[in-house]
This record gives structure tokens, C-alpha cells and sequence, in this order.
């Protein structure tokens, strides 16, 4: 059971998320409005939030970017939920550190999937190595924390299952299409951009360990196969 903050000025769509979240399991909180949201953030520590773009007083992405930049919930992880279809307002969310985009109409039973599959990428697997050590790089799995050059760096719950991915597969080629399976979870009907928008922010915080993720052009990303000489 996981406590999942519902922040959508829609009452029947909260009514309908509320109903099959808590048959799923999990405990349900809402907020209609996004200061009303991040108010409860602070307040229950929800941990999950599964956020409408559209809200009436301030964007869904302010929120999304609130919660990211604080550190306090940056691991918060955050499912987009807005009538927007185009393929660029999904690329800004994921840019902005949201961990999956759901679009209206939705089927409920997808989404219920698509939570399940978002909040199994925050428990670490009992198989898996305590830590890893590479060049500047140092990821400790079971804390679920990463630090490059000594300096910690925060990572959400997806973007850390991305790096762990491609550095299980290091010196593979890993497709876009393989990692959305992967990463994500479930089959997403969504665009191999959602890809390139994760790595791109991914490269960006862990900055002077960023070539260990190299590009193939045409086919997708590879991990490097050994740390670079002089990474610093």
C-alpha cells in the first residue's frame, strides 16, 4: 500500500482516480488546486503524486518543478495527467523531472498499471550489488544515492533506474525502445523522445561523469565500458 496524492481540479476524474486507487490497495489523498497540493507534499508525504497539468491557479509544471527542486522531495515521484496530447508538452514534463505522462482520456486500468510500475522503481532489488564503483562515478543501490567526484547527486526515482540500466548493460548498444520498456516498466505509447529528454537531464546532473553515456547515433545510448582516462 502506498499513500498517492491525487492534485486534479476535475471532481469526477478525482472521483474516478480516487475509487480505483484505493481498490488497487493504495491510500488517497486530493487537492483541486496546485498550493493545495504542495501543501499536503509538505504535510503527508505522499509517495506518489499524480499531477494535472491544467489546474486553476498555478501550471501543473510549477508544481512538478516545486517539488523537484526541493531537496527535501526531489525523489517524489510524479505522474503527469493532462488533456494535452502533444508530443512537446511531454517532453517539457519529463524534462522537468516527472517520472511518467498520462493523457485524457486515459484508460483507468493503464493507469493503475503505470502507478504500480513508477512506485516499484523506488524499492531496490535484493539481488542486486550494495554499490558500484566507476572512475568518478559511485552509485550505492540500496540507498538509492549517486555521487560523482565525492559530491552527492540527487536523482529522481527514474531517472537513477536509467543510469543503474545502462550501466548493468554497459558496452551494449540499449535501444530507445528497449529502455522504455525497461525503465519505464510497462509498454508506454509514447515517444522515443521521452528517451533523449531523460538522458539529456541525466547527463546534466551528473556532470563531469556524463561521457560514461555515449550517444550511437541512430540506434540509442551505450555505457562506457571502462572509466575514461582523465575523468575528473
Amino acid at each position: 500500500m502506498s499513500r498517492i496524492l491525487v492534485i486534479e481540479d476535475e471532481p469526477d476524474i478525482r472521483q474516478v482516480l480516487d475509487y480505483n486507487l484505493r481498490l488497487a490497495g493504495h491510500e488517497v489523498s486530493a487537492a483541486a488546486r496546485g498550493l493545495d497540493g504542495l501543501r499536503l507534499v509538505r504535510e503527508e508525504s505522499p509517495e506518489l503524486v499524480i499531477l494535472d497539468l491544467m489546474l486553476p491557479d498555478i501550471p501543473g509544471t510549477e508544481v512538478c518543478r516545486t517539488i523537484k527542486d526541493n531537496p527535501q522531495t526531489r525523489s517524489l515521484p510524479v505522474v503527469m495527467l493532462t488533456a494535452r496530447g502533444e508530443e512537446i508538452d511531454r517532453v517539457v514534463g519529463f524534462e522537468l523531472g516527472a517520472d511518467d505522462y498520462i493523457t485524457k482520456p486515459f484508460s483507468v486500468r493503464e493507469l493503475v498499471l503505470r502507478v504500480r510500475a513508477v512506485l516499484r522503481r523506488k524499492v531496490p532489488t535484493s539481488n542486486d550489488a550494495p554499490s558500484i564503483e566507476f572512475g568518478n562515478l559511485r552509485i550505492d543501490r540500496a540507498a538509492h544515492r549517486v555521487w560523482v567526484d565525492g559530491a552527492e547527486v540527487e536523482l529522481t526515482a527514474l531517472e537513477f533506474k536509467l543510469l543503474v540500466t545502462l550501466y548493468d548493460r554497459r558496452n551494449r548498444v540499449q535501444s530507445r525502445e528497449s529502455l522504455l520498456d525497461h525503465v519505464w516498466g510497462i509498454e508506454a505509447r509514447i515517444s522515443t523522445r521521452t528517451v533523449d529528454a531523460h538522458v539529456k537531464r541525466l547527463r546534466e546532473k551528473i556532470g563531469a561523469a556524463r561521457d560514461y553515456i555515449e550517444t550511437v547515433r541512430g540506434v540509442g545510448y551505450r555505457f562506457a565500458d571502462a572509466p575514461l582516462v582523465e575523468a575528473s
